[in-house]
């Protein structure tokens, strides 16, 4: 049975569970290229049917790709990996470091050093989410005080990216440069670094210097009127006793351009768009007999830098993740991708050259994958 084959009854089973209300998937290897779609833009069968052209709200997927734009300055010389970011960034020079990542944020020290790009790529910078302490944390407490969203994502709830710098800058850091890899706002932080050093609006740049070189048309912070009827709702799975809640409305969050282009989980896009991007990468950097990226920044991105993150072998390199170790019956150690929590993922194993992507229109309810998702890596990694 190809892997195709197997993707394909995986995936009409869940649908015809009800486990989401739609899906569009691509597989690529070996076998060749297996595009699917199955579902529609609501649960019971309501709604127009999903298909290729169906927009998905990215969310934490958004940073693969955004990191990829960050190494585009790598390669021209705008940036480079151990640059101090305090003359881009001077919200964050001269930093003071919490004592206690759960104590008081007015006791204390010193940074040890300044923050780099590749910090802030690596996401060791000092401050972000803490899966491993207690939750709410104080500096988590603190940055939605100041107006920081922290929680699921919502492109109109920041504020432009100078002031969002300027509130961040009023917080401590966590823990110090390089010492821990805290998740997600280190994203957020390389939208504002690298539109700050490409003197550029991070969208601008992005459709010039990625997504028009790849073709990717459907890609970006928000969607066009002219897209609008392919972004239906995002549902919240139902609860015991409940039918299944709208979490963002089609004319929600990403129908208008956002005041602060969020790098860690803002974009939107297609199956199709983010195969090309994925493309790109396994290919080195080139895309069409065009280079997007250098060689040795496609090896940067795809290689762990920063350890074992848990015990099943979850490592990262720079923007996404990286396994350290072979999932047993799945993805090999060097496998390279990321998930989104409202509902995407993309993984590609260099190992047994295959590409794996997985959008639905559900958001997840926690870290852990949903089973349509871990059946579908299964499926497509597991032959």
């Amino acid at each position: 049975m190809t892997i195709g084959t197997r993707v394909r009854e995986v995936m009409s089973a869940h649908i015809e569970a009800g486990d989401v209300p739609g899906a569009v998937w691509e597989v690529s290897g070996p076998d060749g290229i297996d595009r699917g779609w199955a579902g529609t833009f609501a649960p019971d069968g309501g709604g127009p049917p999903v298909g290729p052209d169906t927009v998905f709200r990215l969310s934490s997927t958004t940073k693969p790709i955004i990191a990829a734009l960050a190494m585009t300055l790598v390669d021209d010389g705008t940036l480079s990996l151990d640059q101090p970011v305090d003359e881009v960034l001077p919200e964050l020079a001269n930093r003071r470091v919490m004592v206690d990542p759960n104590g008081s944020l007015t006791d204390t020290v010193p940074a040890e050093r300044p923050i780099t790009v590749a910090d802030v790529l690596e996401f060791r910078l000092g401050i972000g989410m803490d899966f491993t302490g207690p939750w709410p944390n104080p500096i988590m407490t603190a940055a939605e005080a100041a107006g920081l969203a922290m929680g699921p994502p919502a492109p109109q709830s920041n504020p432009e990216p100078d002031e969002w710098m300027r509130r961040l800058g009023t917080l401590p850091l966590v823990y110090q440069p390089g010492e821990k890899w805290l998740y997600h706002t280190g994203a957020s932080v390389l939208g504002v670094l690298i539109a700050r050093a490409a003197a550029q609006p991070l969208a601008d740049m992005l459709s010039e210097r990625l997504l028009t070189p790849l073709g990717m048309t459907a890609t970006g912070f928000g969607v066009p009127a002219q897209q609008r009827g392919k972004l239906g709702p995002l549902w919240m799975p139902a609860a015991e006793g409940e039918g299944a809640q709208v979490m963002d409305p089609a004319d929600g969050q990403w129908a208008s351009p956002p005041a602060f282009p969020d790098a860690g989980d803002g974009l939107v896009s297609t199956v199709g768009d983010v195969a090309a991007f994925a493309a790109m990468l396994r290919d080195g950097g080139t895309a069409g007999g065009q280079r997007v990226l250098s060689a040795e920044a496609v090896r940067a991105m795809t290689t762990s830098r920063v350890g074992l993150l848990d015990p099943e072998g979850s490592g990262w390199g720079l923007g996404m993740g990286v396994r350290e170790r072979d999932e047993p019956g799945g993805r090999h150690a060097g496998s390279y991708g990321w998930d989104g929590g409202l509902g995407t993922s993309w993984w590609t194993d260099p190992v047994s050259a295959v590409t794996a992507i997985l959008f639905t229109n559900q958001s997840w309810t926690s870290p852990q994958p949903p089973p349509v998702f871990t059946d579908f890596w299964s499926a497509a990694f597991g032959g």
